[in-house]
């Protein structure tokens, strides 16, 4: 098939949308697909059949912007136009101006759409301090389905949760439930993997995610304060983001400084072997691959049971949630595990058959087979498209 991808986002492996976008680059062109990839520009190395459009000028918030790692791609209509006219299928990964446009170029031409979840509302109202606002959240996702979700034959949602908040919020979709998946480096537990010598007398807890208000780190950094083993909690924080000066500071009177930083995926297997436990605190997430590659290393994860969080369902007992935004809640959930190895590795053999479900190879195989079925409605839409274009013609 020809495949044209509109990514309004970079695809630079530091958010959640990016890698699973690129992930499912990787998997179409080992099938033989013919891929064009629309992104906006960046200063990451140009992919293969990767065609690039200016960023959005913001004007007097480029500052802004810049400071809260957002890039966002500029429609152009002749680059668009060139990569989707003689496309199979046309597939959106954010609902932004970028998707829009694709839109209103493929719609005419009878050619399939389909699109990914990757972005909650809250990942946007959160930038103007209207997170919490559930009337403002309800309205994103209703912008999101009138310009872009509606015209789609095919919907991808990685999680049945965020499905269903969607859908009650705009009316029913064709939507297909399938995971991100997890790239085979974290798919079983790595050995020989050795712990550095610093930590060789350490709790090491790990935490995932982009430093922001939603994945809400600064809740496993007050639980550290409060916890029994303070003094031996050497926390991971793996990422980057907007939050980490205000994270650092928050930091500042730990016993042991944590470490923040940004790992390439073979290192961040490693912390993953090598750690004690995996706390995910995010108040807000869609999936939380970064928490499936935790689990399927081998690393226990203790959960926020955030009601706008997915990830509060890979918890396989009610002692690998906590309570969300409860830094006492927290605390004592990782002391049990701390201090509890028994039943700690009775949960782990449990976890170890509940990770086999999210092999990358198998969710990407289900992605291929949504873009068939979209590419076989192809005949139908162009009925429709040359039923609308009479019916401009004889108005």
């Amino acid at each position: 098939m020809k495949i044209t991808i509109i990514c309004d986002v970079p695809l630079k492996e530091n958010n959640g949308t990016a890698i699973a976008a690129l992930n499912l680059i990787h998997f179409l062109k080992k099938q033989g697909h013919l891929l064009k990839i629309i992104c906006p520009e960046s200063d990451i190395p140009l992919l293969e059949d990767e065609i690039r459009v200016p960023k959005i000028n913001f004007f007097f918030f480029n500052g802004y912007v810049e400071k809260n790692g957002v890039t966002l791609g500029k429609p152009e209509k002749k680059i668009l136009r060139a990569a989707i006219e003689d496309a199979d299928v046309v597939h959106l990964l954010v609902p932004f101006a970028l998707s829009r446009a694709a839109i209103k170029i493929a719609r005419p031409l009878g050619i399939p759409l389909t699109a990914s979840f990757h972005c909650q509302a809250e990942n946007l109202s959160n930038h103007i301090k209207l997170m919490n606002n559930q009337w403002f959240n309800e309205q994103v996702y209703r912008n999101f389905y009138r310009a872009v979700y509606r015209y789609c034959d095919c919907v991808h949602y990685p999680t049945q949760f965020i499905k269903n908040v969607f859908e009650n919020s705009t009316g029913p979709t064709n939507g297909f439930v399938i995971s991100n998946g997890v790239n085979p480096l974290f798919l079983e537990p790595r050995k020989n993997v050795t712990r550095p010598a610093e930590y060789e007398d350490k709790f090491v807890v790990l935490c995932s995610g982009r430093y922001s208000q939603e994945k809400a780190q600064h809740v496993l950094i007050e639980a550290a304060k409060l916890s029994k083993h303070k003094r031996k909690l050497q926390l991971i924080f793996a990422g980057d983001g907007p939050f980490k000066e205000r994270l650092k500071k928050q930091a500042a009177d730990l016993t042991l400084p944590p470490l923040f930083r940004f790992f390439k995926r073979e290192d961040l297997a490693d912390v993953i072997a090598y750690a004690d436990l995996y706390v995910h605190t995010a108040e807000v997430e869609i999936e939380a691959v970064a928490c499936l590659e935790a689990i399927c290393g081998g690393l226990l994860p203790v959960i926020a049971d955030s009601p706008r969080s997915a990830t509060r369902y890979f918890a396989l007992t009610q002692k690998n949630l906590f309570t969300y935004d409860s830094p006492q809640s927290l605390a004592e959930t990782m002391d049990y595990w701390l201090e509890n190895a028994e039943e700690k590795q009775r949960c782990l053999e449990n976890y170890r058959n509940f990770s086999r479900r999210f092999a990358l190879e198998e969710c990407m195989k289900q992605m291929e087979q949504m873009f068939f079925l979209a590419a076989s409605s192809r005949k139908e839409n162009e009925k429709d498209a040359e039923k609308q274009s009479e019916q401009k013609e004889n108005a």
